[in-house]
């Protein structure tokens, strides 16, 4: 048994996920969206390429590059609360995180493939990429025990609607608009579904009346009454002595939330 293998990534996923909250768990396919899989160059990839032409989707495997540790029981996002065993799960959280997802192919650009939705962040290092064949990779009657009980739920319509007060309204509009910053629909999915405290799915109580859920950099405060969630107030995620720390540029949207805490100092 070899102690170690060594891997080397083909190339990297470029995309506008810098975040895992606005990477879905699944990609959809009717989504529009373009993401670009950068391939290293002078490694002779670009050859390799040759022949994808009339292949509607490419599977990438990939590496979960911003997870350091494995648990053997894990908390899907989906459904109850409720922990499951790592191995019938697709968590991050794997003794060798690897990744797999089918992907669309739009087209190649020299060694460039444009690909349609996925659910990887930006900078994620890709090992390999193979054809999607249905004849082989589609097995459409296989079940999927605890997955298939769970996607009957999500079938069912949302128990709670959703309802922006004006002040969270008037800041996601404001996001939006001045920043292109916009995870409304998202928050929105998930709450409409189920708003009790997950750890996975980032939810936890906020004194005794209200909640909070984390949206990548960001977070929305809110309340239940019966089946309404009332979306109170949207905030930066990091705090102003954080975002000012020299050497910290990089945090996802750091002018955007700036510019926030300047617009509504109290963070809502």
């Amino acid at each position: 048994m070899l102690p170690s293998l060594t891997l080397q990534p083909i190339g990297f996923l470029r995309t506008r996920q810098r975040v895992k909250f606005q990477a879905g768990h699944q990609p959809e396919a009717a989504e529009e969206e373009t993401n670009v899989l950068e391939l290293l160059p002078e490694c002779g990839y670009e050859q390799a390429l040759q022949d994808l032409a009339g292949m509607d989707r490419v599977w990438l495997l990939w590496w979960f590059h911003r997870n350091d540790s494995w648990r053997p029981l894990v908390l899907p996002p989906r459904g109850p609360s409720r922990r499951r065993g790592l191995f019938a799960t697709r968590s991050p959280h794997r003794p060798n995180p690897l990744g797999l997802t089918a992907v669309r192919l739009l087209g190649v650009e020299g060694g460039r493939l444009l690909l349609g939705p996925c659910d990887l962040v930006d900078g994620t290092p890709v090992f390999d990429l193979k054809p999607y064949v249905a004849a082989y990779d589609a097995f459409n009657d296989s079940r999927a025990g605890w997955i298939d009980a769970v996607d009957a739920e999500l079938r069912a319509p949302a128990q709670f609607a959703v309802v922006m007060s004006a002040h969270a309204e008037t800041q996601a509009r404001w996001l939006k608009e001045s920043w292109s910053v916009d995870f409304s629909a998202r928050l929105t999915e998930l709450l409409a579904r189920d708003p009790s405290p997950h750890r996975t799915r980032r939810i936890r109580r906020r004194g005794s009346t209200q909640s909070e859920i984390s949206c990548g950099a960001w977070r929305a405060v809110f309340a239940v009454d019966g089946t309404t969630v009332t979306v109170i107030a949207l905030e930066p995620a990091y705090p102003m002595k954080f975002l000012t720390r020299p050497g910290y540029d990089d945090v996802p949207d750091r002018e955007a939330q700036l510019a926030f805490l300047a617009r509504w100092p109290a963070g809502g």
